[in-house]
This record gives C-alpha cells, structure tokens and sequence, in this order.
C-alpha cells in the first residue's frame, strides 16, 4: 500500500522484454538500504515487486497484465519515472490510500497554467468515470491529487509548483498517457450495493443520500 507522496523520480536503465512480460532496470536517486529483495515498490503508481537492488538502482519483473493496463508498457530506456517506497504502519500519510494497482490509463488533454499551478483536463475510459468524484482523491501516475471538477468523461485536477518539481508530471504534454487508480472505498460501496438486496440507487435517493 501506498499513499501518492512521490519519494523520488527514477530513470529508466533498461527495459528486457520476457515474451510477455518484461524487467524493469531502474535507476533511483534516493538510497535504498530500507528496501529488501521482494518488497513493493511502486513505479509510476503500479506497484512491483523488488527482485534484485543495488546501492542506487533496482530490477522488477513486470508482467503483460501490467503492462497491457498502464504505461509502463511504453517505457524505454532513459525515461523518467516516480518513484514511492510502501507504507509502513508507522509512517505519516500525506496522501490517500493507494494500493498501486492502476485501473487503466488516462489521457492528458489539457495542461494549463493559472498563477502558479498547473491544472490537467484528464480524459479516462469510460469504465473508469463513475468512481471519480468532485473533491475526491485520485493517483495520477503514483500521485495523490484532489479532483476539482468532472465534466463527462474527463477530470481537473491541480498541481502545485512543488508537485511539477518532484515528479514526472510536471514533464508531461498533451497526448500522453497517464496511469489512473480510483479510489478503492468507491469500488467496494459499489460492489456491496450490487449484492444488498433491497438497497440500490433508487433506495439511497427516496432516503436522501443522493440529490
């Protein structure tokens, strides 16, 4: 589990294609020494599993699920990627609660600047627009962000200086895919309504939990 705080950016050293699947060597710019053979880590907000380590850089397999439903498929060597270690049960949670399985990729449409943030207009599969809400929380390519606003099947959201600075998308134009993961607490309402006889939308609107 994590929570959408960037620890780092990393650099790609090497991508090795296994039939379908690949191997992630990647460089990172902060030390290791925490970091032991099959803990998670989380690249671009997909979680992975740590099979080799050295001083500064890290391998992880990537299996072709993976890299089917993010954008870790397209990477190549000398790219940048964000970096986030697992939480630990002691630390400080900044963000939200991500758990680094990314629900599918998203397009950046717009990028624009007002004063000194940057806001993205985010284009997401349809599939995906139900569990994005105004004001809720959503990882972007392994960052936590709040939602400004929703308009069809695209989301808003704003970035601070800081958060341009220390992760990848501050690097990012328009047209390139993003890693998506909704909020999980939306997923589970939704599964739970499916299987509560007696309870769904209409239920939830006669009793005003829904305008």
């Amino acid at each position: 589990m994590f929570t959408g705080i960037i620890a780092a950016m990393g650099s790609i050293r090497r991508v090795t294609r296994r039939g379908a699947d690949a191997l992630l060597d990647v460089d990172v710019s902060m030390p290791l020494e925490d970091i032991r053979i099959g803990d998670s880590i989380a690249v671009n907000g997909a979680c992975l599993t740590v099979t080799q380590k050295a001083d500064r850089h890290f391998t992880a397999d990537v299996s072709a699920e993976t890299l089917s439903r993010t954008n870790l498929g397209t990477l190549k060597t000398g790219d940048r990627v964000n970096i986030e270690k697992a939480l630990r049960f002691n630390d400080f949670l900044s963000g939200h609660l991500v758990l680094g399985h990314v629900d599918g990729q998203g397009k950046l449409r717009e990028k624009t600047s007002k004063a000194n943030s940057i806001i993205f207009g985010i284009e997401i599969p349809e599939g995906l627009v139900r569990y994005v809400v105004e004001k809720g929380s959503i990882a972007v390519d392994g960052v936590s962000l709040t939602v400004n606003r929703c308009e069809k099947n695209r989301f808003y959201v704003n970035m601070i200086p800081l958060t341009a600075q220390v992760t990848t998308l501050g690097l990012k134009k328009a047209g390139d895919a993003v890693n998506i993961e909704t909020d999980i607490i939306g997923k589970y309402v939704e599964r739970f309504l499916q299987h509560r006889k007696g309870v769904d939308m209409g239920f939830l609107a006669e009793h005003g939990f829904l305008k």
